[in-house]
């Protein structure tokens, strides 16, 4: 019998379909530079100095058993996360220790010098809690110890890996490690003393650590645990900012509602080509901030074109979908590493600067990110931006009236209109929104029939502002209206003819 072999020899590039991307404008749409700025992703003059912080007693990381410059107390945050059964189990016989006795351990970058300088913590999100991912902030936490700014990152690994709506315990974790940072500035001895700016204060967080800090900056400012009042509260620090890259929103809803916030700046990041969380998950949070006191506050979202959800840590890196993302994602049209820290690097520097020292001149950057060609990554933005001078004529949230304005005083009105209704703004994620609403128009001037060139009356949208509303906000010459419109895949036929 004769046996005839068969080889199957792959032909490389065979079954791999062609990259498509989107024609990138940034060569047109970032030629030019306008800010009056230095650089903010180049490195200060400080020299940089390192240490660690923690328990002292971690069987998992050497750096927080024998590396420790301060040591901390571990804190009780049973009733904020547990994992019942054999996986709790599990977990506290690879940690050694419970969520009733959560280590308190951070590695920290600070500036050679008197201070005192501002503080800023920063926290990884969900991971395989074996690939412990505080280390990868370092980028960042030697840029801006350089520009003169204290960065912890802040360890949580204990609560990554098989734990669900945990958000609120590492929110509660941060506000743990400030309650340290203000007694390492306080203790005498301690190399820190007299360094750390606690005037100045801001949060950073990836991923379910992005919602992290909002719930840090909610639980700061209350007395007890909104969902058991048996754990009270007494924070009270001084939060001016907030980072949210790639952040979830939801995870945790105090009291069943979602998280609200107010009189906080805030800088939102997020990557189209999150393999993650593949939706701008951090709008809802970002509508949510409210500017209610008077005071000097703003927000900035950048949705940016192939960033994905890992790469702004380098641990994580480009396997959003764990170590086999290569089978299941096209990582062929991420953006290089470098550059999108890069991107993290001048954003989140320059809006420290703006935010902490009072900096306006990179204020420029966030209302309009054309203005940075020089120091942005040539790829697409899509960017948002308001601050507390801001006024809503309509943001279509107040009522069902589609005629009345967000103000007494806003008319609206429309006229040959095929679609005129208010309604909740999707995410492309199917039966997700943004949980805020528009107002959405369509049109068709054509006149049904077998003429296509039969035009009807133009079809118009209107907004009017009222003579005591233009007075009471004070608008002139040098106010600037802001109109957000997106287009829709809904096509409205042609008009039927007018009936005799």
């Amino acid at each position: 019998m004769k046996r005839v072999l068969f080889l199957l020899v792959p032909l490389a590039g065979a079954c791999v379909a062609p990259l498509k991307l989107a024609r990138d404008d940034s060569p047109v749409v970032l030629a030019r530079h306008q800010i009056r700025a230095p650089d903010p992703s180049t490195r200060g003059s400080h020299a940089v100095l390192r240490l660690y912080y923690g328990s002292g007693t971690d069987k998992r990381r050497a750096e927080y058993r024998d590396s420790v410059t301060l040591r901390t107390a571990t804190v009780d945050g049973s009733k904020l996360a547990d994992v019942p059964g054999q996986a709790g189990r599990d977990r506290t016989k690879y940690w050694g220790f419970g969520f009733n006795r959560m280590p308190v351990n951070g590695r920290v970058w600070y500036p050679d010098g008197d201070g005192p300088f501002p503080l800023v913590l920063i926290v990884h999100g969900n991971h395989n809690m074996k690939d412990f991912s505080d280390p990868g902030y370092g980028y960042l936490g030697e840029l801006l110890a350089s520009r003169g700014f204290i960065l912890a990152s802040v360890d949580m690994n204990f609560l990554n890996g098989g734990i669900g709506r945990e958000n609120d315990a590492r929110g509660w974790m941060l506000l743990q490690h400030l309650r340290q940072w203000r007694r390492f500035n306080d203790s005498t001895g301690s190399p820190l003393q007299g360094k750390v700016d606690l005037s100045r204060i801001a949060l950073m967080g990836h991923s379910r650590g992005g919602e992290a800090v909002a719930v840090a900056a909610a639980f700061n400012r209350l007395s007890h645990y909104p969902d058991d009042a048996t754990l009270t509260f007494d924070f009270g620090f001084n939060i001016r900012s907030l980072v949210a890259i790639a952040p979830v929103d939801g995870q945790y809803r105090p009291a069943d509602k979602p998280t609200p916030l107010s009189n906080v700046n805030y800088l939102l990041i997020h990557g189209s080509h999150d393999g993650d969380v593949s939706t701008f998950s951090g709008l809802p949070q970002y509508e949510r901030i409210r500017f209610t006191d008077g005071g000097d506050w703003f927000k900035s979202a950048f949705y940016v074109y192939r960033a994905n959800h890992g790469q702004w840590n380098t641990v994580w890196g480009n396997k959003d979908n764990g170590p086999r993302s290569g089978r299941f994602l096209d990582l062929r049209g991420l953006l290089p590493p470098a550059a999108q820290r890069k991107f993290a690097e001048v954003t989140i520097t320059a809006f420290l600067e703006a935010t902490l020292r009072g900096r306006r001149e990179y204020l420029p950057l966030f209302r309009d990110h054309r203005v940075a060609g020089g120091w942005l990554p040539k790829t697409m933005y899509t960017t948002r931006f308001e601050e507390s001078g801001f006024r809503a004529a309509a943001d279509f949230e107040d009522d069902v009236d589609v005629t009345t304005g967000s103000a007494p005083g806003v008319r609206l009105a429309g006229d040959s209109l095929a679609t005129w209704k208010e309604a909740l703004v999707p995410f492309r994620t199917r039966n997700s929104t943004q949980f805020h609403n528009a107002a959405w128009i369509g049109w068709n001037n054509r006149i049904a029939g077998d003429d296509t060139t039969r035009m009807g009356r133009p079809a118009a949208y209107e907004l009017a502002l009222g003579d005591s509303l233009r007075s009471a906000w004070g608008v002139d010459r040098a106010s600037a209206l802001v109109f957000s419109l997106a287009p829709t895949d809904a096509k409205p036929g042609p008009r039927q003819p007018a009936r005799d």
